[in-house]
């Protein structure tokens, strides 16, 4: 945290968007979770709404009263508490806002209802279209911003560091999608904006290459595997109790997850091994799909099996 540049509280980041944080800094949030208000007239869009901290819903009527504009829908990312907490604050928004019982319901509706892939939302100024990029959580959507040709990448890719996931290979899917929305857009859409290719994340600062960072991501996982898939098939070391069930046959030993963490992320701070442990399951779970790795001892540790190659990624 104390590495991360600062980010206010509120942000014009565009004369389109207006960045909201949502008062919750932390080792996993980052400098907050970043909500974002989009238009130009007096109906915006809401991308994500916090974790529902006072400070948020304060920023957020505060701004509204500076545009003279209310919230037309709201659109959540995935269904992390740090993304839908505030909510119920943003209900009572609308009834301060005087909205009317059928226009709140509509409201609410988006809010709650699956977004289809390909969904487009639409308010004066920005037009979003949803697209579905499950990995971090199986429901997660990001938005492409049309005027902008930007995406909106909510927690699949940050503005600092890297993201976890729950289906490694839904995500590295997922994250070769976002790729290529930017190419498949940028002929598509004539707005102002149309190839700035920045990408706004959930946590952390504004991207200025989005396709850049998405392509350093999935390199990231690749290089990650690899390392798990070197480290299993380590011959002569040892796991940190000696188990050696792979060497006759060299493919190296086998290994526990957290002996797999601390050997891959010995540069990291040990408060952190406990989420690399996420991702390195994920790993080894996808190689025991391809056939490549096997679990060993009731499933307390791992090891490649005989001839397993190299990463896929």
């Amino acid at each position: 945290m104390a590495t991360l540049p600062p980010i206010p509280e509120v942000t014009r980041l565009t004369p389109s968007c207006i960045r909201i944080l949502a008062g919750n800094p932390g080792k996993f949030t980052l400098q907050g979770t970043n909500t974002y208000l989009l238009g130009t007239g007096p109906r915006r869009l809401l991308i994500d709404t916090g974790e529902g901290r006072p400070s948020w819903a304060t920023a957020l009527r505060r701004v509204l009263s500076e545009e003279r504009a209310k919230v037309a829908h709201a659109v959540i990312t995935h269904r992390h508490g740090d993304h839908i907490g505030g909510v119920g604050d943003l209900r009572t928004l609308w009834r301060e806002a005087g909205q009317g019982q059928g226009e709140e319901e509509g409201v609410g509706s988006w809010t709650h209802a699956r977004i289809a892939d390909g969904q487009q939302f639409r308010v004066e100024g920005a037009t979003l279209t949803a697209v579905h990029t499950p990995g971090h959580t199986p429901d997660h959507v990001v938005f492409f911003w049309d005027e902008e040709g930007a995406l909106f990448t909510g927690d699949n890719v940050l503005g600092h560091g890297t993201s976890v996931f729950g289906d490694l290979g839904q995500y590295v899917s997922s994250l070769e999608k976002m790729g290529q929305l930017y190419e498949e857009k940028r002929d598509t859409k004539g707005g102002t904006g149309a190839g700035t290719k920045k990408a706004y994340p959930a946590h952390g600062e504004v991207v200025e290459d989005g396709p850049g960072k998405i392509a350093e991501y999935i390199r990231h996982r690749g290089q990650r595997e690899e390392q798990v898939v070197q480290t299993l098939r380590s011959v002569g070391a040892v796991s940190t109790t000696g188990t050696n069930n792979g060497s006759e046959n060299g493919n190296g030993v086998a290994w526990t997850v957290m002996e797999l963490v601390k050997s891959i992320y010995r540069d990291v701070p040990e408060s952190l091994h406990l989420a690399a442990a996420n991702g390195v399951v994920q790993i080894l779970h996808k190689l025991e799909r391809e056939g490549r790795a096997v679990a060993v001892d009731d499933g307390e540790r791992w090891r490649l099996v005989n001839g397993a190659g190299r990463s896929a990624l």
